[in-house]
Protein backbone atom coordinates (compact mmCIF):
# COMPACT_ATOMS: atom_id res chain seq x y z
CA UNK A 1 0.00 0.00 0.00
CA UNK A 2 1.11 3.29 -0.98
CA UNK A 3 0.71 5.57 1.92
CA UNK A 4 0.96 2.27 4.55
CA UNK A 5 3.22 4.29 6.56
CA UNK A 6 1.04 6.90 7.30
CA UNK A 7 -1.98 4.66 8.68
CA UNK A 8 -2.48 5.38 12.19
CA UNK A 9 -2.79 2.31 14.47
CA UNK A 10 -6.14 2.92 14.88
CA UNK A 11 -6.68 2.83 11.10
CA UNK A 12 -5.25 -0.42 10.77
CA UNK A 13 -7.16 -1.80 13.44
CA UNK A 14 -10.02 -1.01 11.25
CA UNK A 15 -10.88 -4.31 9.38
CA UNK A 16 -13.93 -5.68 7.65
CA UNK A 17 -14.23 -9.07 7.69
CA UNK A 18 -17.46 -11.30 6.46
CA UNK A 19 -18.08 -14.79 4.54
CA UNK A 20 -21.23 -15.43 1.70
CA UNK A 21 -22.29 -18.80 0.71
CA UNK A 22 -22.66 -17.94 -3.41
CA UNK A 23 -24.66 -21.09 -4.86
CA UNK A 24 -22.86 -20.91 -7.94
CA UNK A 25 -19.82 -22.83 -8.69
CA UNK A 26 -16.59 -21.24 -7.90
CA UNK A 27 -15.32 -21.24 -11.76
CA UNK A 28 -19.10 -18.89 -12.32
CA UNK A 29 -18.28 -16.69 -9.26
CA UNK A 30 -14.72 -15.92 -10.40
CA UNK A 31 -15.63 -15.08 -13.72
CA UNK A 32 -18.14 -11.99 -12.18
CA UNK A 33 -14.55 -10.62 -11.10
CA UNK A 34 -12.98 -10.88 -14.18
CA UNK A 35 -14.94 -9.87 -16.99
CA UNK A 36 -16.75 -6.48 -16.90
CA UNK A 37 -19.53 -7.83 -19.05
CA UNK A 38 -20.32 -9.16 -16.02
CA UNK A 39 -19.23 -6.79 -13.73
CA UNK A 40 -21.50 -4.12 -15.30
CA UNK A 41 -24.52 -6.16 -14.45
CA UNK A 42 -24.07 -6.64 -10.77
CA UNK A 43 -21.17 -4.58 -9.45
CA UNK A 44 -22.36 -2.11 -6.14
CA UNK A 45 -24.82 -1.60 -3.91
CA UNK A 46 -28.93 -1.70 -4.91
CA UNK A 47 -29.70 1.73 -6.43
CA UNK A 48 -26.35 1.99 -8.06
CA UNK A 49 -25.10 1.18 -11.59
CA UNK A 50 -21.29 1.36 -12.87
CA UNK A 51 -21.16 3.76 -15.66
CA UNK A 52 -17.87 3.05 -16.85
CA UNK A 53 -15.86 -0.25 -15.71
CA UNK A 54 -12.25 -0.45 -16.57
CA UNK A 55 -10.14 -3.76 -15.51
CA UNK A 56 -6.67 -4.82 -16.65
CA UNK A 57 -7.22 -8.24 -15.00
CA UNK A 58 -3.46 -9.34 -13.76
CA UNK A 59 -0.92 -8.87 -11.51
CA UNK A 60 -0.19 -5.10 -11.46
CA UNK A 61 -2.89 -4.36 -13.95
CA UNK A 62 -5.00 -1.43 -12.79
CA UNK A 63 -8.56 -0.76 -12.52
CA UNK A 64 -11.06 1.94 -12.78
CA UNK A 65 -14.75 2.09 -11.86
CA UNK A 66 -17.60 4.57 -11.41
CA UNK A 67 -20.71 3.92 -9.72
CA UNK A 68 -23.88 6.35 -9.75
CA UNK A 69 -27.25 6.32 -7.82
CA UNK A 70 -28.70 8.73 -10.38
CA UNK A 71 -28.20 11.94 -12.83
CA UNK A 72 -25.33 13.76 -11.92
CA UNK A 73 -23.80 11.44 -8.94
CA UNK A 74 -20.36 9.97 -10.12
CA UNK A 75 -18.68 7.94 -7.15
CA UNK A 76 -15.12 6.88 -8.63
CA UNK A 77 -13.31 3.98 -7.41
CA UNK A 78 -10.04 2.66 -8.61
CA UNK A 79 -6.95 0.50 -7.78
CA UNK A 80 -4.07 -2.13 -8.60
CA UNK A 81 -4.32 -5.94 -8.31
CA UNK A 82 -2.27 -7.96 -6.17
CA UNK A 83 -2.83 -11.06 -6.06
CA UNK A 84 -4.63 -13.65 -8.48
CA UNK A 85 -4.51 -16.91 -7.74
CA UNK A 86 -7.30 -18.32 -9.94
CA UNK A 87 -10.41 -19.42 -8.96
CA UNK A 88 -9.19 -19.24 -5.47
CA UNK A 89 -7.76 -16.14 -4.52
CA UNK A 90 -7.92 -12.43 -5.45
CA UNK A 91 -6.88 -9.32 -4.23
CA UNK A 92 -6.75 -5.85 -4.98
CA UNK A 93 -5.77 -2.20 -3.44
CA UNK A 94 -9.23 -0.03 -3.53
CA UNK A 95 -9.12 3.95 -3.60
CA UNK A 96 -11.94 6.22 -3.11
CA UNK A 97 -11.06 9.02 -5.72
CA UNK A 98 -12.77 11.85 -2.85
CA UNK A 99 -9.97 10.71 -0.15
CA UNK A 100 -7.59 8.46 -1.71
CA UNK A 101 -7.22 6.75 1.14
CA UNK A 102 -6.52 2.90 0.06
CA UNK A 103 -7.45 0.09 1.63
CA UNK A 104 -6.58 -3.59 0.31
CA UNK A 105 -9.50 -6.06 -0.60
CA UNK A 106 -8.86 -9.73 -0.45
CA UNK A 107 -11.64 -12.39 -1.38
CA UNK A 108 -10.83 -16.22 -0.73
CA UNK A 109 -13.15 -18.50 -2.55
CA UNK A 110 -13.66 -21.86 -1.56
CA UNK A 111 -15.63 -24.78 -3.46
CA UNK A 112 -18.68 -26.60 -0.94
CA UNK A 113 -20.12 -29.28 -3.06
CA UNK A 114 -21.01 -26.89 -5.84
CA UNK A 115 -21.20 -23.99 -4.47
CA UNK A 116 -19.11 -20.86 -3.76
CA UNK A 117 -17.86 -19.49 0.26
CA UNK A 118 -16.20 -16.47 -0.20
CA UNK A 119 -14.16 -15.18 2.69
CA UNK A 120 -14.06 -11.04 2.33
CA UNK A 121 -11.59 -8.88 4.42
CA UNK A 122 -10.58 -5.15 4.03
CA UNK A 123 -8.52 -2.93 5.66
CA UNK A 124 -7.31 -0.28 6.92
CA UNK A 125 -10.02 2.39 6.88
CA UNK A 126 -9.40 5.68 7.34
CA UNK A 127 -12.34 5.54 10.31
CA UNK A 128 -15.73 3.79 11.60
CA UNK A 129 -17.62 5.37 9.70
CA UNK A 130 -15.81 4.33 6.04
CA UNK A 131 -15.36 1.11 7.21
CA UNK A 132 -19.21 0.92 8.20
CA UNK A 133 -20.19 2.55 4.88
CA UNK A 134 -18.45 -0.20 2.91
CA UNK A 135 -19.95 -3.05 4.76
CA UNK A 136 -23.26 -1.57 3.56
CA UNK A 137 -22.43 -0.95 -0.27
CA UNK A 138 -20.55 -4.91 -0.12
CA UNK A 139 -22.88 -6.39 1.70
CA UNK A 140 -25.91 -4.94 -0.66
CA UNK A 141 -23.94 -5.93 -3.47
CA UNK A 142 -23.15 -9.15 -3.05
CA UNK A 143 -27.32 -9.62 -2.50
CA UNK A 144 -27.47 -7.91 -6.15
CA UNK A 145 -24.68 -10.63 -7.13
CA UNK A 146 -27.34 -13.26 -5.69
CA UNK A 147 -29.68 -12.30 -7.41
CA UNK A 148 -27.07 -12.04 -10.81
CA UNK A 149 -25.64 -15.68 -10.51
CA UNK A 150 -28.96 -17.88 -9.95
CA UNK A 151 -29.70 -16.55 -13.71
CA UNK A 152 -26.78 -19.09 -14.81
CA UNK A 153 -28.43 -22.60 -14.58
CA UNK A 154 -26.51 -24.10 -17.41
CA UNK A 155 -23.40 -24.30 -18.63
CA UNK A 156 -24.28 -20.80 -20.62
CA UNK A 157 -22.13 -18.56 -18.55
CA UNK A 158 -22.55 -15.17 -20.97
CA UNK A 159 -23.69 -11.98 -19.45
CA UNK A 160 -27.50 -12.42 -19.02
CA UNK A 161 -29.68 -9.04 -19.18
CA UNK A 162 -28.51 -5.11 -19.51
CA UNK A 163 -26.38 -3.51 -17.78
CA UNK A 164 -27.45 -2.23 -14.30
CA UNK A 165 -27.50 1.27 -15.65
CA UNK A 166 -31.35 0.18 -17.00
CA UNK A 167 -30.40 1.96 -20.55
CA UNK A 168 -29.40 5.30 -19.27
CA UNK A 169 -25.10 4.28 -20.51
CA UNK A 170 -25.08 2.12 -23.09
CA UNK A 171 -23.37 -1.23 -22.32
CA UNK A 172 -19.88 -0.47 -22.08
CA UNK A 173 -18.14 -3.23 -23.07
CA UNK A 174 -20.50 -3.89 -26.04
CA UNK A 175 -19.56 0.08 -27.04
CA UNK A 176 -15.70 -0.75 -26.67
CA UNK A 177 -16.03 -4.00 -28.71
CA UNK A 178 -17.35 -2.28 -31.41
CA UNK A 179 -14.73 0.38 -31.27
CA UNK A 180 -12.07 -2.27 -31.68
CA UNK A 181 -14.09 -3.99 -34.31
CA UNK A 182 -14.33 -0.96 -36.49
CA UNK A 183 -10.96 0.16 -36.05
CA UNK A 184 -9.83 -3.53 -37.18
CA UNK A 185 -12.05 -3.63 -40.65
CA UNK A 186 -10.62 0.43 -41.18
CA UNK A 187 -7.09 -1.20 -40.90
CA UNK A 188 -7.99 -3.96 -43.23
CA UNK A 189 -9.49 -1.54 -45.53
CA UNK A 190 -6.39 0.92 -45.10
CA UNK A 191 -3.94 -2.42 -45.75
CA UNK A 192 -5.86 -3.88 -48.81
CA UNK A 193 -6.17 -0.31 -50.71
CA UNK A 194 -2.16 0.15 -50.01
CA UNK A 195 -1.79 -2.99 -51.76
Amino acid sequence: MAQSNSVTAEQAALVLEFDRLFDAPRALVWLMFKEPEHMVRWHGPEGYALLSCDIDFRVGGKWRRCMSNGPGHAHWIRGEYLEIEEPSRLSFSYINEYDAFETVVTMDFVDEHGKTRMYFRQTPFISVEERDGHGWGWKSGFDVFDRYVAQFIDDDWSPKGRPRSDGVAEDIVAARRRAVESKREDDNAHSTNDR
